[in-house]
């Protein structure tokens, strides 16, 4: 059977900008698509296998954090999927199926170097979300020290924003505001540290959690290059902005064509879907150490 969203045959709860989710009753079911998104806009071209590569990636990923703090996985391998689902084989590979928690509605985002919306704040006022730093940092510098910079996790169709840590104690109240600040920058500190020696840089990540029985879990994907900044150590070049293994060809090119990121997205011509590819297999094959 060819699968469509409708033919699952179980209610949509959420459509994202790559992913669906699934009510399983007793959890979700969240599938990775091959959509990619740039510029808060779901590109009408899909990049093939994308999906697998974000979900086998965070699967790799929440087995090598596992000591560090627990997560929703109930199963991400597909032969222990109810045999109701086992008839769709489109779900192989990039599909889990997931507690069903009380998310936080705040982005756990951690910075280890100076680019993006970071290096445009840095650069008016020497500091990053309200958090000073040292005199003297170029574009994409290391930080002395990884920070913590949360942003407000807002409905679709608005853009998160920056908050100050403050502004999540106020929010969430201190102890889980503090938590939520030591296990990131735990998390962080971890798996760049094992990337560096791969030849992979993590510039900065985004986390997600939830309460599940009253307990702080990670959830949604990690570490992808959908929600992480990842530059190759052989290239990387301070004072610059660098070429991440993600969609930087996508970006790109939507900038080359002048499209003006209000009207409906444009198609992607082949040699930017087969190049956004390569650069997404390329980060999975080195950090993993597996053949795609």
């Amino acid at each position: 059977m060819k699968f469509s969203e409708e033919s699952i045959g179980l209610p949509l709860v959420h459509k994202g900008k790559v992913r669906n989710i699934y009510d399983l009753g007793h959890g979700y079911l969240i599938v990775a698509t091959d959509r990619i998104s740039a510029f808060d806009h779901v590109i009408p071209t899909s990049i093939p296998g994308k999906g697998k590569i974000l979900h086998k990636l965070s699967m790799f990923w929440f087995n090598f954090i596992g000591d560090i703090v627990p997560n929703h996985i109930i199963t991400g391998d597909f032969s222990n999927f109810p045999a109701s689902l086992q008839r769709y084989g489109y779900l192989k590979d990039r599909s889990m199926i997931v507690k069903k928690v009380k998310r936080i509605d705040v982005e756990c985002i951690v910075r280890g170097y100076l680019a993006g919306s970071g290096w445009k704040e840095y650069k008016e006022s020497q500091t990053v979300c309200g958090i000073k730093l040292p005199y003297g940092l170029k574009e994409s510098s290391k930080i002395p020290e990884p920070i913590f910079t949360p942003s407000s996790k807002e409905e679709s169709g608005k853009h998160d924003e920056n908050i100050s840590f403050e502004e999540t104690v106020k929010r969430l109240g201190s102890q889980t505001a503090k938590e939520l600040k030591d296990i990131s920058l735990a998390l962080y500190k971890k798996v760049s540290g094992y990337a560096l020696p791969k030849g992979i840089i993590l510039a900065d990540t985004k986390l997600e959690f939830g309460f599940y029985d009253d307990k702080l879990i990670l959830i949604d994907e990690i570490f992808t290059p959908d929600s992480s900044r990842f530059w190759e150590v052989n290239v990387y070049k301070e004072g610059k902005p660098q070429d991440s293994l993600d969609k930087q060809y996508v970006r790109d090119y939507l900038e080359s064509i002048s499209w003006d990121k209000s009207s409906p997205a444009p198609t992607l011509p082949k040699d930017v879907v087969d190049k956004t590819l390569v650069r997404y297999i390329s980060a999975y094959e080195k950090l993993t150490g597996r053949p795609f």
